[in-house]
């Protein structure tokens, strides 16, 4: 290697290690998220009757079966894929908890973030709710941006029927400081190698796949700002594809059972030591907060209590067709260095390559590597239509990855692509954003964080890749490639819809950037002097 690239590269990694230890910053106490909450009364030997199992009498009486129900709506569509497209937040957080309170053997969830906020909170308490009726709950969360402390999710694996690993845990889980430094200088590549997988899968009968992570913000229950994203719930076919995948990464040895993290870890005195007494306690606090109206809206319990009616009609709205179920391996490939792609990023490309007249992307973070730029340039020759939308500085939550793409955006535009810049006061986020806290709070930053493509109104994508390096060669990413005109077209229409003149500044002609102030575009602009692009 050259000295000038040695230089570049050893100056990169002093970057990153800076912005690894602002990573490292200590996330909120999971005791202040149970401030309020009275810790009911317990003795030591009242462990197991805090799991509160359901009697078989209880289960028997239940005579309305969530198997039941769905293995007869796929049985009218044999060797096809029922797919619903979820562009609102507040519907998509709907079903999750519904089809977590109606599971009745397997709850399997992969996730790159789960956030220790109200909706991270919440979830944890429905899945140990699952548990204690004898739901089977495997748990898979990427390690880097994990915000639960170490007793609480030993807590939460401590439960007979829970089970959570943590994928290559490197930064957080069990680990100090100093081991995480460590890690990012000995092994830079397996460090910046991240799950981005997100699915959501119960009974192995439906599945949920997009690219909302457990956080508030997904979800339009964050006081200040909050993401247009997007999901899909999917019946039939393609969801065994959904487990296998779960599966492929539950066995692979990146995925490591939270127990043995910090049995490995004790000698280091990084391994938390929990009592029988304490796990009582957290799972009691965390039933105690999901039943105070202030944590859990009324009109949210009200509207899942409806979900059944709701459920009736969403059936009908599916449409069922041809879907695939687009996945990496566990570690994404086997290159040494920080290329090598992955299929999720074969199977887009042979996408892309294949379309005849015109592409639409929605992406928050646009930074084209030189074989994704070769690939947008044959297409645009071939005389297709490429559309992006991806957000603007002043809507964007990651500078670092804007820093790339305004290196590369007026190239992109000079090529030819029509770019729309998403603003942070879109005014579609009165239909998109609508929720108890929305209305009460009323955040004033709406960013972009969907992932979709649509070839020639005929085909579309919804899942977790990103258009960027990280994507395309660093990170395992998941989604579904839906053969329909019709939910292309759905698709679409709603991508056009985000990149109207209220919901989207034009790149070339609007000059987003202004909207922001100078000392913010100084931030960018030192970014973008730095050889970042292969881990944005």
């Amino acid at each position: 290697m050259r000295p000038a690239n040695k230089l570049k590269l050893s100056f990169a990694i002093f970057i990153l290690l800076c912005l690894f230890s602002y990573l490292d910053r200590p996330f909120p106490n999971s005791k202040t998220v149970y401030d309020s909450v009275p810790l009911p009364a317990t003795t030591e030997g009242n462990l197991q009757a805090s799991f509160e199992f359901l009697s078989a009498d209880k289960k028997n009486a239940q005579s309305w079966s969530l198997p039941d129900y769905i293995n007869s709506v796929t049985a009218e569509h044999p060797q096809k894929t029922g797919a619903y497209i979820l562009e609102n937040g507040f519907e998509a957080l709907l079903a999750r908890a519904w089809l977590a309170d109606h599971a009745t053997t397997s709850i399997e969830v992969q996730y790159f973030i789960w956030s220790n906020d109200n909706i991270g909170t919440l979830a944890s308490e429905a899945l140990i709710r699952a548990a204690n009726r004898g739901v089977k709950v495997r748990v898979i969360v990427d390690d880097l941006l994990i915000e639960a402390e170490d007793e609480t999710i030993l807590a939460l694996a401590k439960h007979p029927n829970v089970e959570i690993r943590i994928y290559n845990p490197k930064h957080r889980v069990g680990t100090n400081i100093g081991k995480r430094l460590w890690n990012i200088v000995a092994d830079f590549k397996s460090a910046n190698q991240r799950m981005h997988d997100k699915t959501f899968v119960v009974d192995g009968l439906v599945a949920i796949t997009g690219g909302r992570n457990m956080a508030s913000e997904y979800f339009n229950f964050h006081h200040e700002s909050n993401f247009r994203d997007r999901d899909v719930l999917i019946l039939g076919s393609a969801v065994a594809k959904v487990g296998d995948n779960f599966n492929n990464f539950w066995q692979h040895p990146l995925s490591v059972p939270v127990e043995t993290i910090f049995a490995e870890h004790r000698f280091m005195q990084a391994s938390p030591e929990i009592s029988n007494q304490e796990v009582a306690n957290i799972y009691q606090q965390l039933h105690a907060y999901a039943n105070l109206d202030s944590n859990f809206d009324p009109l949210l319990k009200q509207a899942i209590r409806s979900i059944p009616e709701s459920f009736e009609r969403l059936s009908k709205e599916i449409v069922w067709t041809d879907v695939e179920f687009i996945h990496d391996i566990p570690g994404k490939n086997r290159s040494a260095d920080l290329q090598g792609g992955g299929d999720s990023t074969r199977a887009l490309a042979t996408l892309v390559n294949q379309a005849q007249q015109e592409i639409l992307i929605q992406s928050p973070y646009l930074v084209l590597s030189d074989k994704a730029i070769a690939m947008i340039k044959r297409s645009l020759e071939r005389g297709v239509k490429i559309t992006i939308n991806t957000n603007s500085l002043a809507s964007t939550d990651n500078l670092q990855a804007f820093s790339g793409y305004r290196n590369q955006r007026e190239e992109l535009l000079k090529m030819g692509v029509k770019i729309f810049e998403f603003r942070p006061d879109a005014e579609s986020r009165g239909k998109l954003l609508n929720s108890p806290v929305i209305d009460k709070y009323k955040p004033a930053v709406f960013s972009l964080h969907a992932k979709s493509m649509v070839i020639d109104n005929k085909i579309a994508y919804v899942g977790t890749f990103n258009f960027d390096p990280r994507s395309e060669n660093l990170n395992t990413e998941v989604g579904v490639i839906i053969r329909n005109q019709q939910l292309a077209k759905q698709l679409a229409q709603a991508i056009e819809q985000d990149i109207q003149p209220g919901n989207s500044w034009n790149a070339e002609l609007d000059d987003p950037d202004q909207h922001v102030a100078y000392s913010k575009r100084f931030q960018v602009w030192l970014m973008q002097l730095l050889p970042l692009r292969p881990i944005l």
